[in-house]
């Protein structure tokens, strides 16, 4: 049996970081502002790494060097980039159930990254979008927990199958939800929701999923206590977590970080060491604990696994000093 089986995307990824990279304001962006370089110029680099990510890779990683015995559930292609990720799951002890596709190839993300300002991320969407039912080997599946990060195109019509799968075998749920599943909404979540035993959110997901304003949290938390069974995260970026297990709330900030390269992963990072901190000690406070540690170490490095925290490295005593307030709802 498994501590935890996840399920999710893997990808080949590549940062580029460049001083060269200009941020304008334009209405002609979502987010009104973009990431520029001059039409026709070259620019340097002032840093180039290759690495792995993908969301359900990148938790595995997380479980498995936490000492959890882990399997990882998705699909690559028949390719360098495939290999890799095989390569470097094995490594870290994760066992795959990793399907190759000789069709298509392993999804690819690059990274454009201007360091505390932001960044922006240029997606090929590969062959872990493409992972079917069929391609999934339940009767080899048994697990205490399993992880669904984020699941993409055809990946993502495995959302309610895999968690009926888990509810019939007594099987705890987490979930990260992705814009695939974010889209249904709490209605065509709901059958979802109510199986779940922890749901990871950012504050604007959270806020988008119920429809209400951004900033009222304790409306958002009402509403999602209504529908998901378990304990609902919120996290707030650089301003921290909220926690609620529909009778207490537990809020808590973000260690101080050393030294702030990206932080891509970091969601997954913190996600990841709550579940792991929640299957080792059964205690929230220890899961924020661990997740929040996770999480910062992860922005330290370049690259979604690069940071990640091991057994005796969340042992060190800059991550014991950790303020976390619970009050009763």
């Amino acid at each position: 049996m498994f501590d935890v089986i996840t399920f999710g995307s893997a990808t080949r990824d590549l940062f580029l970081q460049t001083k060269d990279f200009k941020i304008i304001k334009h209405k002609e962006f979502m987010t009104r502002k973009g990431l520029c370089v001059g039409l026709g110029s070259k620019f340097h680099l002032d840093e180039l790494v290759f690495a792995t990510g993908g969301g359900g890779t990148n938790v595995a990683a997380t479980f498995a060097k936490q000492g959890l015995k882990t399997a990882y559930i998705g699909k690559v292609g028949k390719d360098s980039g495939g290999r890799i990720i095989k390569k470097e799951l094995k490594k870290l002890g994760v066992q795959n159930f990793i399907k190759e596709d000789e069709n298509k190839k392993t999804a690819y993300s690059i990274i454009l990254s201007t360091g505390l300002k932001g960044r922006s991320i240029l997606i090929y969407t590969g062959a872990c979008y493409f992972l079917k039912k069929t391609e999934i080997p339940f009767d080899k599946l048994k697990a205490k927990w399993i992880y669904i990060a984020g699941l993409s195109g055809e990946y993502s019509k495995l959302l309610l199958p895999i968690v009926n799968f888990a509810k019939k075998n007594n099987f705890k749920i987490a979930l990260n939800p992705g814009r695939f599943q974010l889209r249904l909404g709490l209605h065509g979540l709901k059958n979802v929701l109510s199986a779940v035993d922890v749901l990871f959110l950012n504050q604007e997901e959270a806020a988008r999923l119920t429809g209400l304003p951004y900033k009222k949290e304790k409306a958002i938390f009402k509403k999602l206590d209504q529908t998901v069974k378990g304990i609902t995260v919120m996290t707030k970026g650089t301003k921290g977590v909220i926690v609620s297990n529909g009778k207490f709330l537990y809020k808590a900030g973000i260690f101080k970080e050393k030294e702030h390269l990206d932080r891509t992963g970091a969601g997954d990072a913190f996600g990841s060491g709550f579940i792991a901190g929640l299957l080792k000690t059964s205690k929230i406070e220890e899961a924020i604990r661990l997740g929040s540690a996770n999480g910062s170490s992860i922005v330290e490095h370049f690259g979604a696994k690069s940071g990640i925290l091991d057994e005796k490295e969340f042992e060190n005593k800059k991550w014991k000093d950790f303020k976390i307030i619970k009050q009763k709802i």
